[in-house]
């Protein structure tokens, strides 16, 4: 009996896997995507607080991103599904000189790659936020186009879609090795069979460093657990996502939105991070970023955590994602180590992917993939990681 064959097998129906297959399949290759888990987006896609933003201070990761936010806000016009999309922009405060001057300092560059972003002043940032503690209140950066939506809508809709545009999907089906020949990638072997294809893609988030392993390769991608939480629906108040880039014992910074349904949501940035696969909350989380959130914005004094959660950041040393061409094995592209902004990268990413391997990659996707390649020096590190 012959081996199934496609053009393409993705390993991982995540935040970046599942966008790639409906784009792959879009653009006419025959795709097929791998996971052990009974449906999409069941890793660290759901985890995801669904912030999408181009404020980064990095070129690809705008350009990447830019393009994510075009596939958002067109998403319901372009298939019909509601992904909860809400583009509420994006707001950076500045409470102290030195989170003052990094902003202002991001600013020229991020102007530079075309960025709708500037400079407001505390007035401003009170309109945006209100009743936001205004002592020490210097201002902030606001960019108006950034938004939010659902990771678990998202990943549902991407897999129809993907399905309807001719890509399968193999769930509960685990990857035991990839095949490689001479070099080359050329399939996979799993719990079901043995597979072929001219191109695997990598998008397996924490295990990056063991799927990659199955192909000889040592990925310096590392899980690092955050911990988020979403409170009870109150009336709509707010609309941009506010970061507090202030470090402060046990946490380096910590960002919280209004959803769509009214419910805040919210994450911090542990310090010094927590390297490990273990997923369980901590007693410590809830009452750390209660106080910081509340030292910010006192009127949330008495709203009811509904839930909170852990999740996995696949973190490379710079903080830069993983993607391109494997330089070690022919037939093989990386598309990993996306510390923790998988869901906002993932539809640009995905929409690259299938442009670079059907042979209509742009200038800028060339640009990004020489960012981002897998051999790069790691030198560096991400400003708004």
């Amino acid at each position: 009996m012959s081996e199934a064959s496609f053009d393409v097998i993705v390993i991982g129906s995540g935040s970046v896997g599942t966008p790639a297959a409906y784009f792959l399949a879009k653009a006419g290759l025959t795709t097929a995507v791998f996971d052990a888990a009974a449906s999409p987006g069941r890793g660290d896609n759901r985890a995801a607080i669904g912030g999408v933003r181009a404020t980064h201070s990095d070129r690809s990761k705008i350009a990447v991103c830019q393009e994510s936010l075009t596939i958002f806000k067109t998403w319901q016009e372009t298939t019909g599904d509601d992904l909860l999309w809400r583009q509420g922009g994006y707001t950076f405060v500045a409470c102290d000189d030195n989170i003052e001057s990094l902003l202002k300092a991001l600013l020229v560059k991020q102007r530079k790659f075309g960025l709708d972003i500037d400079w407001v002043d505390a007035a401003r940032v009170k309109e945006l936020v209100p009743g936001i503690e205004s002592n020490g209140l210097r201002g902030g950066v606001f960019s108006p186009g950034d938004g939010s939506a659902s990771p678990l809508m998202s990943a549902h809709s991407f897999k129809v879609q993907a399905e309807r545009a001719g890509a399968e999907f193999h769930f509960g089906e685990a990857v035991k090795d990839i095949k490689v020949e001479d070099g080359r990638a050329t399939g996979i072997v799993t719990e079901g069979g043995s597979y072929a294809a001219k191109t695997v893609i990598l998008a397996t988030g924490a295990d990056a460093s063991e799927t990659g392993a199955m192909a000889g390769l040592d990925l310096p991608v590392v899980p690092d657990s955050h911990e988020a939480g979403v409170t009870e629906a109150i009336g709509q108040f707010m609309d941009p996502m506010v970061v507090d880039l202030r470090p402060e014992e046990g946490s380096r910074n910590f960002y919280f939105y209004q959803n769509s349904e009214g419910q805040l949501v919210f994450c911090i940035t542990p310090e010094p991070p927590i390297i490990g696969k273990d997923r369980r909350s901590t007693s410590v989380f809830l009452p750390q970023i209660a106080k910081r959130m509340v030292a910010l914005l006192p009127r949330l004094r008495n709203l009811k955590v509904r839930r909170i959660w852990r999740g996995l950041y696949p973190m490379t040393p710079d903080g830069f994602p993983i993607v391109g061409h494997s330089p070690d094995v022919e037939g093989l592209f990386l598309a990993v180590g996306m510390c923790g902004q998988g869901f906002m990268l993932g539809p640009g990413l995905g929409a690259l992917i299938a442009r670079e391997l059907s042979g209509r990659a742009t200038e800028t996707d060339q640009m990004v993939l020489t960012d981002l390649r897998p051999d790069r020096e790691f030198a560096g590190m991400e400003a708004l990681k």
